[in-house]
């Protein structure tokens, strides 16, 4: 078990290479998106390679990874926000309203539940799509 979390702590060069791939967008890419770019650079890596720095940097807190319909995506902005979906083009975005903190109170004040952070995702149109 001990050697299992080592690994995921171990910066090998293909989970730098993952890394600094996610780090170069702010688009919120797929898994997928992010593998055929790190193949791009790296034609020996496997998907699975990729998929599983993927987790392993999300569990150890270098990315985010955004769960929304469709396909997860990964962030490399760490900070508390949240995120909007468009429902027709299905792009990922940051809300550019700042994160509720009190509302992590509240839900205790009412329920008793401690909560860690919350996630909020927005669903709707786009400003591209509305113009269509």
């Amino acid at each position: 078990m001990e050697e299992q979390f080592e690994a995921q702590r171990r910066m090998t060069r293909q989970k730098k290479l993952v890394l600094a791939v996610a780090q170069a967008h702010c688009d919120h890419p797929t898994a997928d998106q992010i593998y055929l770019e790190v193949r791009n650079i790296d034609k020996r890596i496997s998907r699975g390679t990729v998929y599983r720095n993927l987790e392993q940097l999300s569990e150890t807190g270098k990315l985010l990874h955004v769960k929304v319909p469709g396909a997860g995506r990964f962030d490399s902005r760490l900070d508390y926000h949240y995120h909007m979906v468009c429902q027709k083009c299905g792009a990922v975005c940051d809300v550019p309203i700042e994160y509720r903190h009190e509302l992590d109170g509240l839900l205790f004040e009412k329920s008793g539940f401690k909560v860690e952070r919350h996630r909020t995702i927005f669903e709707g149109l786009c400003s591209n799509c509305t113009e269509t």
